[in-house]
């Protein structure tokens, strides 16, 4: 629908009344054979009769074309053969170098992987509001500078290879550890893992392609036995090995290996040979935390954030011991206060110190800032054991 009508608010209202349509029927008449290619169908239908509504109060070029197009896309509920190149084309599409990095991403998070806007908000460590005017301004560059909706030409895919890989790695990061509902949403995972590879055979030549598929295949190979059967977390530490996909895991290590071949490292490429060293690990005490400190290290080098610092001090205080790392947690406070797995890191060194009413304190502020059913259970279990006579 974006790409046919070059407006995304117009195709969202149309696909929007499409599934209240769907609300009202579908009890009544049953689901058809093919509920997916239905709502397409009448959201086209839909945006049909708004478009001639428009033509009845301005004759515009531009929406009768529009509305010849739609047209000749037909009314086959069966045909839906175009929807995964278009999933891509739309990625390509909101990765404009026309927008800013950030907004690049967070347009693309909300049209393609279907998350809130408070649900990006959260990823980008932003307010709700502010998350929203960025979405609307996004939407009314690519409407007014007619942005085309397609996979760019081979020598302009570079410049968006930034902003694609960022934007399914945050689609996957969704899905591995959810905002709210169940910790994993397998679907966005695996929607992330087959845009991502499909972006691996469109750029070949790209290694960090490669790198962020094996991240995400080695990541995903944990998810059955992230939650036990109660719904509840599972620490990596204490994690059925057993459980996790080794298939995933050959095929990881398999694209890591390929893509460091090149001897051209990214960030994403840094991050899978992190996830490599706890795959490789048949018991969690046998993970190389050292080496996983130094891997950090380097990826603060190339690719500086607060949450890639936390990730570090984290490490070092496997490495090296809790008092080691928490004048590194620390440090980062007055940049991560509003991020709960800041605040639940730092309890859990506190508690390791053995500083009980300190990591209390933490773990409560942590509860105030996580959202997910499953996190807040784990933290509120931590802190039940603190306070507890």
């Amino acid at each position: 629908m974006i790409r046919v009508l070059g407006d995304f608010d117009l195709a969202e209202d149309a696909v929007q009344e499409a599934f209240v349509q769907a609300v009202r029927t579908w009890p009544l008449r049953g689901v058809p054979d093919n509920p997916g290619a239905w709502i397409t169908t009448t959201a086209r239908n839909r945006a049909i009769d708004r478009l001639r509504r428009e033509r009845t109060l301005r004759e515009k070029t531009e929406t009768l074309t529009r509305l010849a197009e739609l047209e000749r896309l037909g009314g086959d509920e069966r045909d839906m053969s175009a929807i995964p190149d278009d999933r891509l084309r739309l990625i390509f599409t909101c990765c404009h170098p026309a927008l800013a990095i950030d907004t690049r991403v967070a347009l693309t998070l909300k049209t393609l992987g279907g998350l809130s806007t408070g649900e990006i908000a959260r990823a980008f460590l932003v307010a709700e509001t502010a998350m929203a005017q960025r979405l609307v301004r996004a939407k009314r560059k690519i409407r007014d500078a007619a942005i085309p909706y397609r996979v760019p030409p081979p020598e302009l895919l570079d410049e968006r290879l930034d902003g694609v890989l960022a934007t399914l790695y945050l689609v996957f990061n969704e899905g591995y550890g959810s905002t709210s509902g169940p910790l994993v949403r397998a679907e966005l995972c695996e929607e992330a893992i087959r845009l991502t590879r499909v972006l691996a055979e469109l750029m070949p030549a790209q290694p960090e392609a490669r790198g962020l598929l094996a991240l995400m295949l080695l990541q995903h190979s944990r998810s059955d036995a992230r939650v036990d059967a109660d719904g509840e977390l599972v620490l990596l530490e204490n994690q059925d090995r057993a459980r996790w996909d080794h298939a995933a895991i050959d095929e990881g290590l398999a694209l890591l290996d390929s893509a460091i071949a090149e001897r051209r490292p990214g960030p994403y490429q840094v991050q899978a040979a992190i996830a490599a060293l706890h795959a490789r690990a048949p018991r969690a005490e046998d993970t190389d935390w050292p080496q996983i400190a130094a891997l950090y290290s380097r990826l603060v080098e190339i690719a500086p954030s607060p949450v890639v610092e936390l990730n570090r001090a984290v490490a070092v205080a496997m490495a090296d011991g809790p008092a080691r790392g928490l004048p590194l947690v620390d440090a980062l406070a007055a940049e991560l206060d509003g991020y709960h797995l800041f605040h639940s890191a730092r309890a859990d060194l506190l508690r390791r110190l053995d500083r009980r009413e300190e990591a209390a304190n933490a773990y409560r502020r942590a509860l105030e800032l996580a959202t997910n059913p499953s996190e807040r259970a784990f933290l509120e279990r931590r802190l039940d054991e603190l306070t507890r006579p």
